[in-house]
């Protein structure tokens, strides 16, 4: 079951106020990037953090779980929370790269 579009503008609202949020359609599924990096990746009207060890401390509570098959683990965001979602978006912005530009192919 894909995400649908109305949980990821939830999503995209409960971390607006972290910087500038956009969403990707990627697979089917999506993923959220703040201030250009992507940090959520929303499965199943499920938000997953990559297992980073900036954000181990802040979601050692949390449930687990593989977004898609041949995935690794990662941890799944209580999105409702607002304040760790902050939390958890402030931790891994200084981590996480903006991703490398693509290169056109010349004809």
């Amino acid at each position: 079951m894909a995400s649908s579009p109305e949980f990821v503008t939830y999503v995209c609202e409960q971390v607006a106020p972290c910087g500038i949020v956009r969403s990707r359609k990627m697979f089917g599924e999506y993923m959220i990037y703040v201030n250009d990096r992507p940090l959520l990746l929303v499965c199943d009207n499920t938000v997953f953090i990559k297992k980073l060890p900036c954000v181990a401390t802040l979601l050692a509570a949390a449930e687990v779980g593989i977004p898609y098959p041949g995935a690794k683990e990662y941890y799944i965001l209580d999105i409702d929370d607002r304040t760790l979602s902050h939390k958890v978006v402030a931790a891994l912005l200084p981590f996480v790269d903006l991703p490398k530009p693509r290169k056109h192919k010349k004809n």
